[in-house]
């Protein structure tokens, strides 16, 4: 079994934020696996299902993204899971809009969501990295990840989150690179 995270803050003034991507990218992920309704569990969002053969939770914090960890932790010790069996789904600035990157640990980059987790259980889980670029200078970060995205962008996000639903049974099967590969293909269609 495997828990899958996306990173967000609750409520539907945050829906369309940039910061909500990591929630977008559970919902695509539910809708196009048939996934049970969500449920509430481990101060979140908790929905069970496959992605190819291999049974996945995936969890959306409630807690805010600051204390997204408390979340997460208490769900990894409910199901007694390691840290190799969590994935969690997050904004990346260091990544041009709609790029998506996959690695295991590394560090924190001011994501205050990626470091709670790091703080209940460690670096060393799998990110799904998805790119939202960069403002341009780090004054303007703050407001820029917790604005919605432009009109302009949302057929490109539409398009990356069916990319990453539509190959998430490769990171189910731990094909990290198989699975970049294949959202990139999607992407440049």
């Amino acid at each position: 079994m495997q828990l899958w995270v996306g990173l967000g803050n609750p409520g539907a003034q945050y829906a369309l934020h940039r910061h909500n991507v990591g929630f977008m990218a559970l919902d695509a992920i539910a809708e196009v696996h048939g996934f049970a309704a969500p449920a509430k569990k481990f101060q979140g969002w908790l929905q069970e299902g496959r992605v190819g053969g291999d049974k996945v939770l995936l969890l959306k914090p409630a807690t805010f993204m600051n204390d997204s960890g408390r979340s997460v932790g208490e769900a990894m010790r409910f199901y007694k899971l390691g840290v190799d069996a969590l994935t969690v789904f997050h904004d990346e600035l260091d990544l041009a809009p709609m790029k998506v990157k996959v690695r295991v640990g590394g560090g924190l980059a001011g994501h205050n969501g990626l470091r709670s987790i790091d703080q209940h259980l460690g670096p060393e889980f799998r990110r799904v990295r998805l790119g939202i670029g960069h403002p341009g200078h780090k004054d303007r970060v703050s407001g820029y990840v917790l604005s919605n995205y432009a009109k302009a962008e949302i057929d490109a996000l539409s398009d990356m989150l069916g990319a990453v639903a539509g190959e998430a049974d490769w990171l189910a099967k731990g094909d990290d690179v198989r699975f970049m590969n294949d959202v990139a293909l999607r992407m440049a269609d």
